[in-house]
């Protein structure tokens, strides 16, 4: 290890190299180049971090430099919320990146006790050590994702998508994925040339590499045929007077004309109340799908009203149903649809139609169209598999087809579009159903049942995606445990594997013992 920085003051600096490269990994140009980068480049940081702890003279040290390590890397990965402060938001330039650089900087509080802890209780036996930090990795991932409502974008699994390891996404979801990885990684950088600590990573990987996946579900029912509305409006013209009312004339026509089975439009595509609409337009659409239609439409928009409250909505239209479908957001975005105890002060600075939404079900009842049971979510909320997994605890009204409406315009034309894909084509793999993706700027696109992007449309763009979906219907081992008990199974798992590698007493490792 004499390549590494002498002075622990210069590792700070290496830290923040490592979690810069593990950031690079969730970017477009990474998959755009080789499908294995992504997990190529993040397998290199990750290795670098082990390397770092190990020099990490004590663990309050090696705590500074797993934080900088997580601060870098959810800088990177996050970094695209700036464009919604400071350019949507009105909020000046240094304290939308003062906030940007808050947000990683707390969330890495969750490394920074993950990298305090493995230096403090390493036993100084590579296999050991290996499954403690493991576990550790595990659950700082778990921590980000559930605790203050979650807010795990970025998490290393979603590096992995496209790699061999993709194919444990169905047994063990995103953060076991993770887990896996990090395991593998750690036996080979704490092994060091000892050739037996290769051997697990290098079955584990020959054996995915080499088996087919395995399959849970199996093609349900009919394909459907599906357009998906791309509308790209700039985030500072969705609300504009003028602008809305070009939003719904284009929305009405292109519902109006359509042809596909299911017509889908994106988040808040209508982005008023219904009391807010002009007389008749609600009517209007209502009897598109009345009697006699043979097509199906879901459509986000807001419902509700200013005196009782109102929600983040999907609204289901087709002939034969009493009432409109309707599904309400369950996961809110903190700030953008509530407000955190303590934090209305910082909202009153922004420019924005914020508010506090109300909460849908956490398993709503999917929409039905031709057979196919078409699960909806909002946004950011397919970033939450688990919860997703409460729609599949009964496997006899489980999701064929899940459906996602957003609007990621907040954020520009940055690495967040091409991140929220590779999270709905993680939570394809998960579950083994395919995706509909309806987004105002992109990405618009359809999903098949093993997470490959069969249809899209290029972004920011205004444009109808004509495609066919075929559902799928099963349960993967994810959605049955995950259903069930949430993520409380792999949280037991990371406590597992902490306690199979923890030295619960003696002296913390000293750096002459590493040598």
């Amino acid at each position: 290890m004499r390549w590494l920085p002498r002075a622990w003051g210069a590792a700070h600096g290496w830290a923040l190299a490592a979690g810069t490269v593990h950031a690079l990994a969730l970017s477009p140009w990474a998959a755009s180049a080789h499908p294995l980068l992504p997990a190529l480049i993040q397998t290199l940081a990750l290795w670098g971090l082990l390397r770092l702890l190990l020099k990490a003279p004590t663990p309050g040290q090696g705590a500074q430099g797993a934080w900088l390590y997580g601060t870098a890397w959810l800088v990177g990965a996050t970094g695209w919320i700036y464009v919604s402060l400071h350019r949507y938001g009105g909020l000046p330039a240094w304290m939308s990146a003062a906030a940007v650089l808050l947000l990683a900087a707390t969330l890495s509080g969750y490394l920074a006790l993950l990298g305090g802890a493995w230096v403090r209780w390493r036993r100084r036996i590579w296999w050991r050590d290996a499954l403690l930090f493991a576990g550790l990795w595990l659950l700082a991932e778990l921590a980000r994702a559930l605790i203050f409502t979650g807010f795990p974008w970025g998490a290393s699994g979603y590096g992995l998508i496209d790699s061999p390891l993709d194919r444990l996404a169905p047994w063990l979801g995103v953060y076991g994925l993770g887990a896996v990885w990090a395991l593998a990684v750690a036996g080979v950088a704490l092994g060091e040339r000892r050739w037996q600590a290769w051997l697990p990573a290098a079955a584990l990987l020959a054996g995915l590499a080499v088996l087919p996946g395995a399959r849970f579900t199996q093609a349900s029912g009919t394909p459907l045929s599906v357009d998906l509305l791309q509308s790209n409006v700039p985030q500072d013209e969705k609300f504009s007077a003028e602008r809305q009312v070009g939003m719904l004339v284009w929305h009405a026509l292109q519902l109006r004309e359509a042809r596909a089975d299911l017509v889908m439009a994106p988040e808040t595509a209508i982005p008023l109340l219904p009391e807010q609409l002009p007389e008749g337009y609600w009517e209007a659409l209502l009897a598109l799908f009345g009697p006699g239609a043979e097509r199906a439409a879901l459509i986000g928009v807001p419902l509700g009203s200013l005196a009782q409250g109102y929600s983040n909505s999907v609204v289901g239209l087709k002939a034969g149903q009493a009432e409109p479908y309707r599904y309400d957001k369950h996961h809110l975005v903190p700030f953008g649809e509530f407000i955190p105890l303590g934090f209305h002060w910082f909202v009153a600075m922004m420019n924005m139609p914020l508010g506090d939404f109300s909460r849908g079900p956490l398993a709503a009842p999917s929409f039905e169209v031709r057979g196919q049971r078409i699960a909806p979510n909002i946004c950011y909320e397919d970033l939450f598999g688990e919860e997703i997994a409460a729609r599949f605890a009964d496997p006899r009204q489980a999701p064929t087809v899940l459906a996602n409406v957003s609007n990621l315009a907040w954020f520009g034309d940055t690495v967040a579009i091409a991140q929220h894909l590779q999270i709905a084509r993680m939570r394809s793999l998960e579950f083994q159903v395919p995706s509909i993706r309806a987004t105002n700027t992109g990405a618009t696109v359809v999903i098949d049942a093993f997470g490959r992007v069969t249809h899209r449309l290029p972004t920011q763009t205004r444009g109808v995606l004509h495609a066919q979906v075929q559902g799928f219907a099963g349960q993967t081992p994810f959605a049955w445990w995950a259903g069930r008990f949430g993520l409380w199974p792999l949280v037991a798992l990371g406590g597992l594997l902490v306690l199979a590698g923890a030295r619960w007493r003696g002296p913390p490792p000293t750096v002459a013992s590493i040598h």
